[in-house]
């Protein structure tokens, strides 16, 4: 039988032919420029004329700029795989790309624009996002991923909600919990299923034995409990019942981490470094859980820090390095700038939630946590680039 062509015939430009291609690029540069500007705008050394607080401003375009882009791009690759239909491309893609954008500047030119002019360009960006990548779950009847197009529902939700809190009481704190709490979910449903399972195809080629544990029964319960946890900790954070969750859901994802076998896939890094990314989703429940009775001690942020910068940064530069070397034609392997991303995007993971436990020496933290993190996704972009920019080998 003669194979379905999974690709239409592109003759436009390779950037604008899979949508990994310009979100990756785009989303990275994104995510190295706005930390780098952070700190100055911090500090007061540059001022920015927006509908953001500086806090607020950061937070939101780390998360609705940099990590909508980025799972925009995984929704858009992996989607085609789950559904067998065509990927978008082209124009179609051009004109999703140019509304990212256009939030980005929205959100940038805040003051001369009004809020809700800003929300409304920044907020229709992923509403696109979930009529172009639900149209395609039913059209393929792929009922089983309508739970993420739920959860990235959520999402964005989260982004509506941070601009309307943020205009009516000057600061977005529900909206960034919502938002942390909606990517968090993802990262435990999709990467629940794709760390065990590339970890088990390389263990089966590479080292024969203890393969990662199926997806099951104790899954299950770890996802209602992370539920519970991140549900509590959006109605009542700090109270000891959420305390109490949030540390329960942290043991149970070690426990699920450890399942996974990671430490027998230590001679590949892009096998290890995804376990690495989901070792922040624990830490990040536990630090947090622990700051609900020991708020003088540890501070909430490291937790935050610890989901935001460890489990999503170095979790999406792990899937980004992945997916473009795989949908490029280029060997699945980690060359050593790649390696050195990996290991500059987790310095800085470790250097902020440092930042957060040692405030004494936050602001020297802070920078070498921002530098890390800036020469991770630059990185990217230069060793990158070309793949992402030029045909696939061997055609499309």
């Amino acid at each position: 039988m003669t194979p379905v062509p999974r690709l239409q015939p592109f003759s436009g430009p390779a950037i604008l032919s899979y949508g990994f291609r310009p979100f990756f690029l785009l989303g990275a540069l994104y995510a190295a420029v706005t930390v780098l500007m952070w700190l100055p705008v911090y500090e007061g050394r540059i001022a920015l004329d927006g509908v953001f607080t500086p806090t607020d401003w950061h937070a939101h375009e780390l998360l609705f700029g940099y990590v909508a882009a980025v799972v925009t791009a995984f929704l858009l690759t992996a989607i085609p795989n789950w559904t067998g239909r065509l990927p978008l491309n082209g124009w179609p893609l051009l004109m999703l790309v140019l509304v990212w954008v256009a939030g980005r500047l929205a959100v940038a030119a805040g003051g001369l624009l009004g809020w809700g002019l800003v929300a409304l360009i920044d907020a229709s960006f992923l509403v696109l996002v979930i009529a172009v990548t639900g149209r395609e779950v039913v059209a393929g009847k792929n009922w089983r991923n309508l739970r993420v197009l739920v959860v990235l529902a959520v999402f964005a939700i989260a982004n509506v909600v941070f601009h309307v809190e943020a205009h009516r009481w000057g600061g977005a704190l529900l909206g960034r919990r919502l938002a942390v709490a909606a990517v968090l979910m993802l990262i435990v449903l999709i990467g629940g299923r794709i760390v065990p399972s590339f970890t088990r195809n390389w263990l089966v080629r590479e080292n024969p034995g203890r393969l990662p544990a199926a997806f099951g029964r104790f899954d299950a319960i770890s996802i209602v409990v992370t539920v519970l946890a991140l549900a509590a900790w959006l109605a009542a954070p700090g109270s000891a019942v959420a305390g109490a969750l949030l540390i329960a859901a942290g043991l149970l994802h070690a426990v699920r981490l450890v399942r996974w076998a990671g430490w027998r896939a230590l001679r590949d890094p892009l096998v290890w470094v995804l376990h690495a990314g989901y070792a922040f989703v624990p830490l990040g429940f536990l630090l947090t859980g622990a700051a609900a009775f020991f708020p003088l001690a540890i501070a909430e942020s490291a937790g935050i820090h610890a989901w935001t910068v460890g489990a999503f940064g170095v979790t999406t530069l792990a899937v980004m390095t992945r997916a473009t070397r795989g949908h490029t034609g280029h060997p699945l392997i980690a060359p050593p700038a790649t390696l050195a991303v990996y290991l500059a995007v987790i310095a800085a993971a470790l250097l902020r939630i440092a930042a957060g436990l040692w405030p004494e020496t936050g602001m020297l933290l802070l920078w070498l946590a921002a530098i890390a993190w800036g020469g991770a996704f630059l990185g990217f972009c230069a060793a990158y680039l070309p793949m992402l920019a030029r045909p696939r080998r061997g055609g499309a």
